[in-house]
């Protein structure tokens, strides 16, 4: 389409082509399946159920359960979870489920160990409350350290930039004003058929952050298509492969299933920024992010995408050919998506304690300094923690009373010889959940905290976290 609106213009396009096939394949954490096991003799009312030691939730009717892709086994946390257990049911592998009851008159059985495969379940039914986003973010991250997202890896420094979704072969980017995509939009999902069964959960349209609610039968997919994975120290997800058909109607959709990669501008975020709303660093196309390195603070760095573009096409073309051969029918939607609701936060009725609230004085000295000078700081002001900066007060490292007990007894003469160059810190507006996890991570107990220049504002030590416990502050969340 994308060629022929080039070489003949949208007026021929719309007249030559019925049906663009669009195609996306990538990780979508907001994906699950309900499933039914049939009643056992005697029976059992479901309380709690894990399947191959993934926890299921369990609200409905006795036997009924909705596996989440994101839930972890937790003797396997980070390897293996829900959206695993989804490709090993469709691959026709058994999977162990151990279910525990109350007891009830009708339902006495309290507990039950079994092993099933797909073909022993009633139903099992892929519904995945938000896909197939409009558009996405792509991210970088400007901390001194690695951090682990669900945008995958990130290197310190805006090291690199990684990037999801399909551009120009995204569903909803060539429909952008859901003229054919809406409630029982027949698609293809997993390798079978689906449905869209509404709006996804936050759609978010004003901003071009449409979202899709789709189910289909798991018994009809294929692992190709719906595949579990993790994100190293993140978490787990399932990759879906989702279809879908776009009929053009008319020259404005001829248009706009003719968008290209150059036309697809996106928000590059800073996710070293442990906050909601991360500052935009710059806008990129895909077809910049596509090339595999992006331009950032006039430096070249490797962009890598989450996604499968190779698999996202292969989808366009199999949708293609069961639309050829008559194996899939087109149809029109029954109601249209909202276009005119909002994406809001969560409201939040408790302030979050910020790093620049609780820090404290830091005490500082210049990197020339005699080490018996920095030991008298440490025992005149009572402090753990001396922070080494330069004449204009950026940080350049740390000592503790550690570190200079330890160069005393093992003759040290500097403090180039002892000190921590690379500091972990903190900004002035991180909350201080964010702070407790950066004191867990790292095994240490402050962080000193600067501005965006670098500059020494003040410390944050686990001391006075633990005295915010004790007021009551929840910092689990």
């Amino acid at each position: 389409m994308k060629e022929l609106i080039k070489t003949k213009g949208v007026k021929v396009a719309a007249k030559e082509v019925d049906v663009v096939t669009t195609g996306t394949f990538g990780a979508m954490c907001s994906s699950g399946a309900f499933l039914n096991f049939g009643h056992s003799d005697p029976p059992i009312k479901i309380e709690r159920l894990t399947i191959n030691g993934v926890e299921a939730y369990h609200g409905g009717a006795a036997v009924d359960c909705y596996i989440g892709a994101t839930k972890m086994d937790p003797n396997r946390p980070f390897e293996y979870g829900g959206g695993h257990v989804i490709e090993d049911l469709v691959s026709g592998k058994e999977v162990e489920v151990e279910a525990r009851g109350y007891g009830t008159d009708c339902y006495p059985r309290k507990y039950i160990k079994t092993e099933v495969t797909i073909h022993d379940l009633n139903q099992a039914i892929l519904c995945n409350p938000r896909n197939c986003y409009q558009r996405y973010n792509a991210a970088t991250n400007g901390r001194n350290e690695v951090i682990y997202t669900y945008m995958g890896k990130l290197l310190p420094n805006y090291g690199n930039a990684s990037y999801a979704g399909a551009g120009c072969l995204n569903p909803l980017t060539n429909d952008p004003d859901y003229e054919t995509i809406g409630v029982g939009t027949r698609i293809f999902l997993g390798g079978g058929i689906g449905y869209v069964i509404g709006e996804g959960t936050q759609h978010d349209p004003k901003n071009g952050f449409g979202t899709l609610m789709v189910k289909g039968d798991l018994k009809q997919m294929s692992p190709k298509l719906l595949k579990g994975a993790s994100f190293t120290r993140y978490g787990t997800t399932l990759y879906v492969g989702v279809g879908i058909p776009i009929p053009i109607l008319n020259e404005g959709l001829a248009r706009k299933t003719g968008i290209t990669d150059d036309e697809i501008e996106i928000n590059l975020l800073d996710y070293g920024i442990p906050k909601m709303e991360r500052p935009v660093l710059k806008k990129v196309k895909y077809s910049e992010l596509k090339s595999g390195k992006i331009e950032l603070n006039e430096k070249e760095i490797p962009a890598a995408p989450l996604s499968s573009l190779k698999k996202a096409r292969e989808i366009t073309y199999i949708l293609k050919k069961w639309i050829e051969k008559g194996e899939f029918f087109l149809t029109a939607p029954v109601e249209r998506l909202p276009k005119d609701t909002v994406f809001k936060p969560m409201k939040m009725t408790r302030g979050v304690p910020l790093a620049r609230f609780i820090m404290e004085e830091a005490v500082t000295c210049k990197v020339y300094e005699n080490i018996k000078d920095v030991a008298k700081k440490i025992v005149e002001k009572e402090v753990n923690h001396i922070i080494i900066v330069d004449e204009e007060n950026r940080i350049v490292g740390l000592v503790t009373s550690f570190d200079i007990t330890k160069a005393v007894a093992e003759g040290a003469k500097t403090l180039p010889e002892i000190m921590v160059k690379q500091v972990i810190t903190t900004l002035p507006d991180e909350s201080i959940y964010s702070c407790a996890r950066k004191l867990e991570k790292h095994k240490i107990s402050a962080l000193p905290v600067i501005d965006a220049n670098g500059k020494v504002l003040g410390m944050v030590t686990s001391e006075r976290i633990s005295a915010l416990i004790g007021k009551g502050e929840n910092i689990e969340g």
